[in-house]
């Protein structure tokens, strides 16, 4: 490969022409070469441009590591063709394409290869895409190889994700966690060809010590809890049609799961805030996370799983909570599901207040609601503060478009459940006072006698944040502990199905697996 200088004035004119022209389509790119001079730095004959050349191929024959579509980069025909350079214009085209090259390999390795809100409208991430003349002039410093190493994400979970893929691809080619477990029900006390099976997997899975019992004895039942704590299970110890069925989950999908995770993970490659909520939808769970510990945690409910009720999954910052909240009902549910109501039977959900215009609560026996509709409804409803109250006592208020936050809730019974999908889209917490406690606790001495002196009041009382707190709704099948161990949970919503889709048109593969 011959090039011109790395100087600016010796430049060619039809090096320079190549160059703008091939550029001018993305106008970052083309103001970095002009702000350059059209300096090439990635052809020249220099020892800089060899090392940038050079941390690219690198970086792109790791890219699979990354679960990144490796052979759609086409490095091998860049490559070529900068063999076949004859003339100076002929450069400048193979110095755009390595820069070309390089950003979209940038972009799929920082911030993601698919675009989330075209797999789902729910998925509402801000994707914090880079400037491409500020990434051509990374690579363009000192030391390009440790400004390719910096592109990832660097957090502890992307990390062990990635070590956790990179191990679970040899299992695969290995023949993964052997025969399958017939489904129906096995549990403590039962023996035979079936247990055996089961014993087999949970020993490959690495729940139990190698054995060659045929009984379901108080080992394999510890086995089975871990398992069904690692899977977000009912832990009663029995093996029955669930979690078996997630027992004999394929490691090559278990796998996907985790590639998934990691496009997630790139999806939100910024910081998160020292302090922030985290709200595993597919967990059930809420969290408040301090410099990466979590401090609190609590069980949750979401939204239900049909279409116009599923939580979305996107990041805020909470402001304030309200004590002793008025539900305002939203307009959708006021049309759709209390006015048909009100029209069998006008007395029906006696605990809500509708409300003109004038803010005036009204008496429903002076409305012809046979006459109302969807459209021309004219009333707000809300249900005054009180313990039956659908928000319950508290609710944390993040203000976004979707009327999304997290909230107490009368409906306690439902946090025993193993799946907690039943909300209109709204987060409920099983523990809501002591989630306010913990929030509450950086600016007050006693969170929990400021709570409660507001809440004996039975007013509805603001309380501002000092600090506001960054909350993030995320869905995770894939997880990992400080260990390095990976725990699942089940696609409720199908994202991340439909997520790794999306990857597999974009020429993602699993490797170790045939077809």
């Amino acid at each position: 490969m011959t090039a011109p200088s790395a100087g600016h004035a010796d430049v060619s004119l039809a090096f320079r022409q190549a160059v703008a022209e091939t550029a001018s389509r993305d106008r970052e790119m083309a103001a970095f070469y002009r702000e350059n001079g059209f300096a090439p730095i990635w052809t020249g004959t220099d020892a800089a441009a060899q090392a940038r050349r050079q941390a690219l191929v690198q970086a792109i024959s790791g890219a699979s590591d990354h679960g990144l579509p490796v052979g759609d980069y086409d490095l091998d025909g860049l490559l070529d063709k900068a063999r076949a350079v004859r003339s100076e214009r002929d450069l400048g085209l193979v110095e755009v394409g390595f820069s070309k090259l390089f950003l979209r390999y940038a972009r799929d390795v920082q911030t993601g290869m698919v675009t989330p809100s075209k797999i789902d409208p729910l998925i509402v991430r801000e994707i914090p895409h880079r400037d491409h003349a500020e990434l051509l002039a990374g690579v363009a410093g000192n030391d390009p190889s440790a400004f390719m190493r910096s592109l990832p994400p660097r957090t502890h979970e992307y990390l062990r994700l990635m070590r956790a893929k990179l191990d679970m691809e040899k299992s695969v080619a290995a023949g993964g966690w052997g025969p399958v477990v017939p489904v129906g029900k096995l549990e403590p006390g039962a023996q035979g060809r079936n247990v055996v099976l089961l014993r087999n997997r949970l020993i490959a899975m690495g729940y139990m010590e190698r054995s060659l019992s045929d009984r379901y004895d108080s080992t394999m039942t510890d086995a089975i809890r871990a398992f069904q704590a690692d899977h977000g299970l009912a832990e009663d110890g029995v093996a029955g049609p669930g979690t078996l069925g997630e027992i004999n989950v394929s490691m090559a999908d278990r796998l996907r799961s985790i590639m998934v995770a990691m496009e997630r993970e790139r999806w939100m490659n910024k910081e998160r805030g020292d302090r922030h909520v985290l709200v595993n939808l597919t967990d059930f769970h809420a969290k408040i996370i301090d410099h990466g510990i979590t401090t609190f945690e609590t069980r949750s409910v979401i939204g239900k799983n049909i279409p116009d009720r599923r939580t979305p999954e996107f990041s805020d910052e909470m402001e304030y909570l309200v004590i002793n909240p008025t539900w305002n009902v939203p307009r959708s549910i006021a049309v759709k599901e209390y006015l048909p109501m009100f029209k069998k039977n006008p007395n029906a959900a006696s605990h809500l207040n509708l409300i003109n215009a004038r803010g005036q609560v009204v008496n429903r026996a002076a409305v012809n609601f046979s006459a109302l509709n969807a459209r021309n409804f004219p009333f707000d409803i809300k249900q005054p503060p009180s313990s039956r109250n659908a928000l319950g006592l508290v609710k944390f208020m993040f203000p976004n478009k979707y009327n999304i936050y997290l909230h107490d809730t009368p409906s306690k019974s439902l946090f025993d459940r193993e799946v907690r999908d039943f909300s209109h889209g709204c987060i409920r917490l099983q523990q809501p006072f002591d989630f306010a406690y913990a929030l509450l606790a950086l600016q007050e001495d006693d969170p929990e006698a400021f709570f409660q002196s507001r809440l004996r009041t039975g007013r509805e009382t603001r309380v501002t944040l000092e600090t506001p707190v960054p909350v993030h709704l995320i869905y995770r099948t894939a997880v990992t502990e400080a260990t390095g161990k990976v725990t699942y949970r089940r696609d409720i919503y199908g994202r991340d199905a439909r997520i790794w889709e999306a990857m597999q048109a974009a020429g993602v593969a699993l490797r170790g697996v045939q077809g």
